[in-house]
């Protein structure tokens, strides 16, 4: 009796292993199928291609354009430390004014920092410009339109694509059905 017993058990435990390696099988042949998708592939290739581009930017920006936008501001320093004391600390009197944000801050005076806001506004705006510029670019060398143009709705006057016959907000004709009389 105990050897039935046992090759009972061991046709279950074969059972089981086959179908825990049938669903490994599955599991990884699903995984490789969505991962090698051509949809996959093309996202994180425009990832690691805007992180590029974005890493550029934001460079050219910092190292090139805001240096001589520091000059031309008032305070002949760095744009990041460029700051207004809106009140003084306790030492301001004693130390003739503040050479950093970080020693106005640690003195307890309440600063306005606008190099840093201006630094990236700068760096936001111009990440912009040179998105549009590229999309534009790619444009002119694909048939896929990145930019598509919009027009106002007449009746609801919210945005709508310029191709479009019908507005999808507030379904009405564009091709004049509705001014139209019966």
């Amino acid at each position: 009796m105990p050897l039935v017993y046992s090759s009972i058990h061991s046709d279950e435990h074969r059972s089981l292993l086959e179908e825990g390696e049938e669903r490994a099988v599955r599991f990884f042949t699903g995984f490789i199928d969505f991962a090698f998708s051509g949809n996959i592939l093309e996202i994180a290739f425009g990832l690691i291609l805007a992180n590029a581009f974005t890493a550029v930017t934001n460079s050219f920006v910092n190292d090139i354009l805001l240096p001589p936008l520091s000059v031309l501001l008032p305070l002949n320093r760095n744009l990041d430390e460029k700051f207004v004391v809106l009140r003084p600390g306790p030492n301001y009197d004693q130390q003739k004014g503040y050479n950093t944000i970080a020693f106005a801050q640690d003195d307890g005076a309440v600063v306005l920092a606008y190099g840093g806001f201006t630094r990236h506004f700068v760096s936001f705006l111009f990440l912009g410009i040179m998105l549009y510029t590229l999309a534009r670019v790619y444009q002119c060398f694909s048939k896929d339109d990145i930019i598509k143009p919009t027009v106002k709705c007449r009746y609801c006057r919210k945005r709508i694509g310029a191709k479009a016959s019908r507005c999808v907000n507030c379904t009405s004709w564009l091709d004049g059905r509705e001014d139209r009389t019966r």
